[in-house]
């Protein structure tokens, strides 16, 4: 019994004990903070960060997760009081002020809970000593009688506020504290827009990098291959066109060489295109060309391919690419012996789950490891941002590996 009163009672007087002295430190502080405040924005900040402070802690005690946080002081020049009373965070920090108040009867039910059992077992023994000097529930003592009685009354009172009074009196403290330090929802919103403000403005500029990183693959695909093609084409017909007269035999050989040239310029032509956007995506839509990427993948592969409806040709792309890329890695770096691909439209949004049995321990980065993983990971998310899409990995060290994309269709 005793065990159980001090597991619930001492925590919620730890937590009451240190909210006073940060209570008393912020009272100790004000006189200071009202003069320097305004002059000081790094004061104001500070009263901010010590909101979000107690939200944490009284989140924490109460077991309700993260809170939401006061979005940090508005920034701003020594002296501008303009901007200071437009600061909602720091307009509603200043509720802090409150918790002094209510701290010093807090602190007495809490000193009350924690001393007063060892106090009244020290005063049934050292009563004599002093008579009626000696206290015990507020009562002095000066015979035994009122030293046994008062005594063990002293002891199940402090042991009864400690195991319930104080934890009920902690939990108040810190729902009050949430409740008061709440930030608005127009807080709320505006915290999520810049949020996702900043989500979008790294996209598009993964997005910008990976587009330009894509034009000068294509330049230099069409450069080193088929334009290099062209010019020889081009070479052999003018040759020919000049042996026409003097030797037909091998200018139509040549001629020949040049069909064959113009052949193989048109597979390296239609090889770059297909990068771009595959063919197979306007034959056979999104379903058959994952079919056939899992049909050519040399592993095993178990694909589950839901209602997907009408796919925009952007989002049909990056699901393509993704599953295309995936298993290539797969094949390559996983040591897997069998994948699973699953395709569905969830709502809105197209869900793609790539899972593979292998070693794991793959990771998203701009450089290859030493095994030549992990660049294709970082493209493949900066194709996915691209179209405001979400990318999620999960490859523990010694698998599995799943990758989890997320396309709107919106």
């Amino acid at each position: 019994m005793l065990k159980k009163i001090l597991s619930r009672g001492g925590p919620a007087a730890a937590y009451l004990i240190v909210r006073f002295f940060k209570s008393v430190t912020l009272l100790s502080a004000l006189p200071i903070s009202l003069l320097l405040g305004w002059i000081v924005p790094g004061a104001t900040a500070g009263l901010v960060r010590f909101a979000n402070s107690e939200r944490r802690r009284a989140a924490k005690y109460l077991g309700a997760g993260e809170p939401d946080l006061l979005p940090p002081a508005l920034p701003r020049a020594p002296g501008d009081v303009v901007t200071l009373f437009r600061d909602k965070s720091f307009k509603r920090s200043l509720r802090c002020l409150l918790l002094p108040v209510v701290m010093v009867p807090e602190l007495a039910v809490t000193a009350f809970g924690v001393i007063g059992a060892p106090a009244a077992f020290l005063g049934m023994v050292l009563w004599k000593l002093d008579p009626g000097g000696f206290t015990l529930l507020g009562v002095p003592v000066d015979n035994w009688t009122e030293a046994l009685t008062n005594g063990f009354g002293q002891v199940l009172s402090s042991l009864a506020v400690l195991g319930w009074a104080l934890p009920a009196l902690a939990r108040a403290h810190a729902g009050a504290v949430l409740d008061l330090l709440e930030p608005s929802q127009e807080q709320l919103e505006t915290v999520r827009l810049e949020q996702r403000v900043e989500e979008l403005t790294k996209s598009r500029a993964g997005a910008v990098d990976s587009h330009g990183a894509e034009l000068r693959r294509i330049e230099r695909d069409l450069h080193d291959g088929t334009q290099a093609q062209l010019v020889s084409l081009a070479m052999r017909i003018g040759v020919a066109k000049q042996l026409m007269a003097e030797d037909p035999e091998k200018a139509a050989k040549l001629l020949d060489d040049a069909r064959d040239g113009a052949e193989q310029a048109m597979t390296e032509l239609r090889g770059v295109l297909r990068t771009m956007y595959p063919p197979i995506l306007s034959d056979r839509g999104l379903a058959g060309a994952v079919s056939a990427l899992a049909a050519r993948c040399p592993l095993p592969v178990d694909l589950r391919i839901g209602e997907l409806g009408d796919v925009p040709a952007a989002v049909e792309a990056a699901a393509y690419f993704v599953v295309a890329e995936s298993l290539t890695n797969i094949t390559k770096h996983s040591a897997a012996g069998h994948v699973d691909v699953q395709l569905e439209r969830r709502g809105p949004e197209l869900y793609l789950a790539v899972t593979d049995d292998g070693i794991g321990g793959a990771r998203i980065s701009e450089q290859s490891d030493l095994l030549g993983r992990g660049s294709g990971l970082h493209g493949m998310l900066h194709r996915v941002r691209a179209i405001d899409g979400q990318m999620e990995l999960q490859s523990p060290i010694g698998g599995p590996t799943t990758v989890e994309v997320i396309l709107p269709c919106g």
